[in-house]
């Protein structure tokens, strides 16, 4: 079984299980730190990013902790498996990450800014794993909305590399793919927000010491 090999392996969409048509629970309406709108509907003129950076949890208070950002959801992208369900998602037989959709005010906060948050809090170089968390759903990954994102993901990836290679780390390998085709499926409600709920719980990421330099492309 694919999940029961000594090193992980993505699941072709024909490997994939085949999920379901409709989420089996309701998602709660709003933030629990923000106070906002989990699933929409959102304010005119803000956007929408998506970053997969290991565990979601820590990854997701990292996120609602910036200024500018109006809500955060905790959910899976980019595999196969359509409303996945979490041990789904663990027994790596869906493809998906852990991912978490930041929706934010472009005039308060930039995307790029949301990239250096991105990129300092986890180490991108490690393919499928985030520290002692193993597994294909650890991988880190963007999902670009718009072409001025993937230019600007584009950009800070090429920037980070040269600082991380100048540190001594290796080569990234974080997915960068659009988010159209890869749809967010949002996760369980005990996963949203979970640190807000168990502020003693179990938080895997952590960067790598280097600094991501910010201003390298337009956004």
């Amino acid at each position: 079984m694919i999940f029961g090999r000594r090193t992980p392996e993505l699941p072709t969409p024909e490997q994939a299980l085949k999920g379901r048509p409709e989420p089996e629970f309701t998602l709660p309406s709003r933030h629990t730190v923000l106070g906002n709108p989990l699933a929409g509907p959102y304010p005119e003129g803000f956007e929408v990013a998506d970053f997969a950076m290991g565990c979601f949890w820590g990854a997701e208070r990292k996120f609602w902790q910036t200024p500018g950002v109006w809500t955060t959801l905790a959910g899976y992208q980019g595999g196969s498996t359509e409303n996945p369900a979490y041990e789904e998602v663990c027994s790596g037989l869906t493809g998906h990450t852990e991912a978490v959709r930041v929706v934010f005010d472009p005039a308060v906060v930039s995307y790029e800014q949301l990239l250096k948050v991105f990129w300092e809090n986890h180490d991108p170089t490690q393919g499928f794993r985030q520290g002692n968390d193993v597994g294909t759903q650890y991988r880190s990954a963007i999902h670009t909305h718009t072409p001025a994102q993937a230019a600007t993901a584009q950009a800070s990836r090429d920037a980070y590399q040269s600082v991380l290679t100048a540190s001594g780390h290796g080569t990234i390998t974080t997915e960068l793919l659009p988010a159209e085709g890869r749809p967010f499926y949002p996760a369980e409600p005990y996963h949203q927000q979970y640190l807000d709920k168990n502020p003693a719980g179990y938080c895997g990421i952590g960067g790598t010491g280097v600094s991501c330099p910010i201003g390298v492309a337009k956004a």
